[in-house]
This record gives C-alpha cells, structure tokens and sequence, in this order.
C-alpha cells in the first residue's frame, strides 16, 4: 500500500511558497517537510553576471545584514561588477576625448576659413 503524505500548514495548494519535500522518519513514517525558496544571488545591472562578494539571500534578509555583506568598496558596489565600471569609466574617457578632438577640428577649419577668406580678398584687389 502507497503511503499518502499531506501538507502540515494551513495552504492545500502546490504553490510557489508551499513546496514540500517527502522524508521518512525514523519511525517510518512518510512526512513532509516544507523547503524554502532558493535564494538567488544579486546580478549585475549592465552584464547580468552574478556579482562576487555580496551574499546570496532572500530580499527581506538584506535588511538584517551588515553593509559590508551588502556592498563591495568600489564605485558602483553591490550594483554592477567590476568590468561594467571598468567600461564605463573607459567610455566616458573616450567620449571627453572624442568632445576634445572635435573642438580642435572645428578651430583648425575655422582657423582656415579665416586665412582662406583673406587670400581671396588679397587676390581680388590685386
């Protein structure tokens, strides 16, 4: 004969938070015993990759740590991982470069203009 295990909390229902795992006692007996969702860990917000260091829990018990299990000293830390900050901060250095680049091209045509239009007055008088 098939032993038949039930729920020991008040929810009937196979649900999301109401996951059992079938044991046998010592005494024989099937029981079920309730597990806990996994916890997963924090992902990075550009790359998605796990980040290293913070510890895995579930949301509510990010309340109770300490911020040090919580953050990694870095800019960005705890949010996004260390090649993401590593490519941003690159980015915005070529960007500046890029707005510097742009600046002294511009000069340099106007700069031109500038002679080219006076060449072209001296030849039209002459």
């Amino acid at each position: 004969m098939v032993q038949r295990v039930t729920y020991r909390r008040r929810n009937p229902y196979n649900t999301r938070s109401n996951k059992i795992k079938v044991v046998k006692t010592p005494g024989g007996v099937l029981r079920a015993q309730h597990t806990k969702k996994l916890a997963t860990r924090p992902k990075c917000g550009d790359t998605g990759v796990p980040l290293q260091g913070i510890s895995t829990l579930r949301p509510r018990q990010y309340a109770t740590i300490s911020k040090t299990k919580k953050t990694v000293s870095r800019a960005y830390g705890g949010v996004l991982c260390a090649n993401a900050v590593k490519e941003r901060i690159v980015r915005a250095f070529l960007i500046e470069e890029q707005k510097i680049v742009k600046k002294l091209v511009k000069e340099q045509t106007e700069s031109a203009k500038q002679t080219g239009n006076k060449k072209s007055k001296n030849n039209k008088k002459n």
